[in-house]
Formats: C-alpha cells, sequence, structure tokens
C-alpha cells in the first residue's frame, strides 16, 4: 500500500515576496558594490534572515541560501584573488621567464574569475524566480556555512 501524504503547504505571496526579495537582495547590494566586495551579498539575505526567520520557514530558508551563497562566491572570489597575487610574484621573482608558465595559469584564472560572476549572476536569478514560484531550491557550489 501506498502512504498517502497530505499536500505541502505552499507559502503565501507574502512567504515568496520575501524569499525572492532575500536573493534578489543579496544580487542588488553585490552589483551596487560590485561583485568583488561580494560581501554585500550576504547582509541582503541576513536582512531577511533575520526579519522574517520567526514568521516564515520558507523565507528563512531561501534567506540562508542566499547567505550561503553570497558568501561562498566571495570567499571563491578571494581565493581566485590571491592566486593571482601568487601568478604575479612567481613572473617577478623569475625576472618574466616565469611568464610561459604563468600566462596560460592567468589566462585560466581570468576565465575561472568571468565563470563565478556568471555562476553568481545567472543563479541568484533562478534562485529569485523559484521562491517567487514557491518552489525550494539549493544553489549548487555553496558552502553550506549557516544552517
Amino acid at each position: 500500500m501506498h502512504t498517502i501524504h497530505p499536500p505541502a503547504v505552499l507559502p503565501n505571496e507574502s512567504e515568496r515576496m520575501w524569499a525572492a526579495g532575500a536573493h534578489v537582495m543579496a544580487l542588488v547590494l553585490a552589483l551596487a558594490t560590485s561583485w568583488i566586495v561580494g560581501a554585500a551579498g550576504v547582509v541582503g539575505g541576513l536582512a531577511v534572515y533575520l526579519i522574517k526567520r520567526e514568521d516564515s520557514a520558507f523565507a528563512a530558508e531561501h534567506a540562508r541560501e542566499a547567505i550561503n551563497f553570497n558568501l561562498s562566491m566571495f570567499i571563491y572570489a578571494c581565493a581566485a584573488i590571491a592566486m593571482g597575487f601568487v601568478l604575479v610574484g612567481a613572473t617577478v621573482l623569475t625576472l618574466g621567464l616565469g611568464l610561459i608558465l604563468t600566462l596560460p595559469a592567468g589566462i585560466a584564472l581570468a576565465l575561472a574569475i568571468a565563470a563565478i560572476g556568471v555562476v553568481w549572476l545567472v543563479c541568484s536569478v533562478i534562485a529569485a524566480i523559484k521562491a517567487w514560484n514557491g518552489e525550494h531550491y539549493r544553489y549548487p557550489l555553496t558552502l553550506r556555512l549557516l544552517r
């Protein structure tokens, strides 16, 4: 026999608005401060989380996702910048001879940074749409630091 589960309670319009707002606010704040300073995106999600964590599990879940994703993207961007400094340092220390190795690595790093930006932008938009539609969403490549 199959167990019949009651239908899941769909979030109301206010909950969906707050959930989508967590993603949109994180996106807008991060874009307004440049994506390298993506820590501002964490502030957007955190604001929604602190306001709605007691009232709406749905909005709080989406806000946590926005916080974790923006924090993860910030960490990845910082790691990319650190690798860039290492590549420049290797080139300088070898008096330019290391350029043979660091140039291809630098190109790969630039492509990785561009990929981080595209993933961040596209996933944030998808998350906002999913939240507005009352669906759950888990960002890819996200460190789950806030549970």
